[in-house]
C-alpha cells in the first residue's frame, strides 16, 4: 500500500501504525443505543461463540419457531416452564423494548437487556449481519483506564461476575435467564477474558494524565457493582447503562480530542517547531480540564465540532506517515504515547526536507478539501459518529407516544416538544441516581455538591454548582430524595448516598 492508494481512498487506507495505535478511535462507533451498549457487553464478555451478526437472525429464528408452535398449539422443549403463548407475551409485552419511529413498520425481537440469555437474539445494532461491536468499546475502555493489565483484568472478571445472573438476583431474573436458555440452547455463558494484545495505555501516561473518562469508568463501574445488592435487576442494569452511555460518548470525544492535539504537534513539526521530549509531548496532546458538553446548552454542535477536528487530524496524520514512506524514510516506532509522538515529531523535524519535496501539506490540504462532506460530518465515519452520540446519550423517542417514559436513564433531552427541537443536556431520574451513587461511592455521610460537579467533569461535562439549585437537575435530587437542603453546607445543598447499604 502506499500513499496513492491513500489518497484515492483515505478513510479505508489509514497507514498500520496508525490503526494499531491504542488512542485510535476503535472500533468505529456507529448507531447504538444504550441497551445495545449492555446486549453487545454481555457477549463480548460471556458468550465466545455469539457474534453481533448472528443476532438478528437468531431473534428471526425464534421468533418463527413461536409462531409455528402457537399455531399448532404445541408444548415446548421439556427444559421450558412457559407455553410457547407465555413466552411470546414475555417477549413482546413484558419485556419489549419501545422501537423507533422509523423501526415501527420492521419485524423483529427488541427486548431489555436484563439477563445474558436475552443477547443471543435481541441488542444487535443493526438488523443486518455486519454490526459493529458495541461492547469492544467498553472492554477497550475497561483496559485503557486501569492501570495494569491484571488490574483490568480483575475489573473485567468482577463485572462478568456482577452480570452473571446468581442466586442473589431476583426470582424474575433467573427465572428469565433459564428460561432464555432453553429457548435458544447451545451458548454456553463463560468469562471471556481480554485479550493480551488489548490496547492499553502507557504507564507514565496513565500516571500523569489528569483527564481519561476510561479512568473514572474503571471507578465507577466498581462502585455500580458495589450497589448490585442494593437493588433489583431491572433497576441495576438501569444504572449501568445510565453509566457506560456517558462514558462511550465521552470517551469517544476524548480519543477525538487527542487525535486533534496529535495532528497539531506533527503539523508544528513540519514547520521545524512542536514538542521536543516526551514532558513536551504529554503537555501538548493530553487535555487538562476539556468541556465536550455543558449542562442545560445544546450538544450536538460542540461534539461535533470535535468530531469534525478528528476526521481532519486523521487525514493529516495518516498523510504524514504515508510520506515519510513514500520519501524512503518511514517512521518504525511507535504511535500509542506521548513517548511516541515526541520521537515521531523529531523523525519529522529531521526529515523536513524529504517531506517538503513531496508537499505533504499541501497533499493533505487537498484530500481535505476533497473530502469536505465527510469533515463536516454529512457523511461517512462523521455521521455516524454524530449518530452513535446522539442515539447513546438522548432520550427515546419511540414509534408509541404512550412509552416515551420507558426512557429514564437518558443524558440529552429535547428542549421542547417539536421534532427539531434542538438536543441539550440533561440527566434523566435513573442518570441521576447512578451519578450521585459513583460520586459519593467509598464515602459514609452526605457530601458537598460539589462532589456531583466534579463527577459530572471527570466525563467533559460543565456545570456550575451553584446553578444546580436552580436547574432541572436540582429538581431532579429533590424528587429524588438525593439532597439535604441546609444553609451551613456549600450551596445550600448536600447530596445524600441512594444506597446505603453499600457504602459499608
Amino acid at each position: 500500500m502506499s500513499i496513492e492508494d491513500f489518497q484515492r481512498a483515505p478513510w479505508q487506507n489509514s497507514h498500520p501504525l496508525y490503526k494499531e495505535s491504542s488512542l485510535s478511535v476503535s472500533p468505529a462507533p456507529e448507531y447504538a443505543s444504550s441497551e445495545v451498549l449492555i446486549a453487545s457487553l454481555y457477549r463480548m464478555i460471556g458468550f465466545s461463540g455469539a457474534s453481533e451478526g448472528s443476532v438478528p437472525q437468531s431473534g428471526r429464528d425464534l421468533d418463527r419457531k413461536l409462531q409455528r408452535l402457537r399455531e399448532r398449539r404445541a408444548l415446548p422443549e421439556a427444559a421450558c416452564t412457559a407455553s410457547a403463548g407465555t413466552w411470546n407475551t414475555v417477549l413482546h409485552g413484558i419485556l419489549e423494548s419501545p422501537k423507533l419511529k422509523n423501526q415501527s413498520t420492521k419485524r423483529f425481537l427488541q427486548v431489555t437487556p436484563i439477563v445474558p440469555g436475552t443477547s443471543l437474539f435481541s441488542g444487535s445494532a443493526r438488523l443486518t449481519a455486519n454490526s459493529w461491536p458495541a461492547g469492544r468499546m467498553v472492554r477497550r475502555m475497561v483496559s485503557l483506564g486501569s492501570g495494569q493489565a491484571q488490574e483490568a483484568d480483575t475489573l473485567w472478571k468482577d463485572l462478568f461476575s456482577a452480570l452473571t445472573v446468581g442466586e442473589d438476583d431476583d426470582v424474575f431474573a433467573r427465572w428469565l435467564e433459564h428460561e432464555t436458555h432453553s429457548w435458544v440452547p447451545g451458548e454456553a455463558w463463560e468469562l471471556v477474558p481480554i485479550p493480551a494484545d488489548e490496547a492499553r495505555l502507557d504507564a507514565a501516561d496513565l500516571a500523569n494524565v489528569q483527564f481519561l473518562p476510561a479512568r473514572q469508568l474503571a471507578r465507577d463501574l466498581r462502585a455500580i457493582i458495589q450497589a448490585k445488592d442494593s437493588v433489583t435487576r431491572r433497576q441495576w442494569t438501569s444504572l449501568l447503562e445510565a453509566v457506560l452511555r456517558l462514558a462511550a460518548v465521552a470517551h469517544v470525544a476524548w480519543l477525538c480530542d487527542v487525535q486533534s492535539r496529535m495532528w497539531q504537534c506533527l503539523s508544528d513539526a513540519l514547520d521545524a517547531k512542536g514538542p521536543v521530549g516526551e514532558a513536551q509531548a504529554r503537555e501538548a496532546v493530553f487535555p487538562k480540564h476539556p468541556q465536550y458538553m455543558a449542562y442545560g446548552a445544546k450538544a450536538q454542535p460542540g461534539l461535533k465540532d470535535g468530531f469534525s477536528g478528528y476526521l481532519g487530524a486523521r487525514l493529516g496524520i495518516n498523510t504524514v506517515l504515508w510520506s515519510l514512506h513514500k520519501a524512503g524514510v518511514p517512521y518504525e516506532g511507535g504511535f500509542s504515547s506521548s513517548h511516541d509522538v515526541a520521537v515521531l515529531c523529531q523523525h519529522v523535524r529531521d526529515n523536513r526536507a524529504a517531506l517538503s519535496a513531496l508537499e505533504t501539506r499541501q497533499a493533505f490540504l487537498d484530500i481535505r478539501e476533497r473530502e469536505a462532506r465527510a469533515m463536516n460530518c454529512k457523511k461517512g465515519i462523521g455521521a455516524n459518529m454524530v449518530e452513535f452520540a446522539r442515539h447513546v446519550l438522548g432520550q427515546r423517542d419511540p414509534a408509541e407516544p404512550l412509552l416515551r417514559g420507558y426512557d429514564q436513564g437518558y443524558l440529552l433531552k429535547r428542549k421542547g416538544a417539536g421534532t427539531s427541537s434542538p438536543w441539550v443536556v440533561s440527566l434523566g431520574p435513573v442518570a441521576v441516581l447512578a451519578l450521585v451513587h459513583c460520586a459519593l461511592a467509598g464515602m459514609s455521610g452526605p457530601r458537598s455538591i460539589h462532589r456531583l460537579g466534579q463527577q459530572l467533569g471527570a466525563y467533559g461535562i460543565a456545570i456550575d454548582r451553584h446553578d444546580i439549585a436552580g436547574n432541572d437537575l436540582g429538581h431532579q435530587l429533590r424528587m429524588l430524595g438525593l439532597v439535604l437542603d441546609s444553609p451551613d453546607a456549600e450551596s445550600g445543598m448536600l447530596l445524600l448516598p441512594p444506597f446505603s447499604p453499600s457504602y459499608k
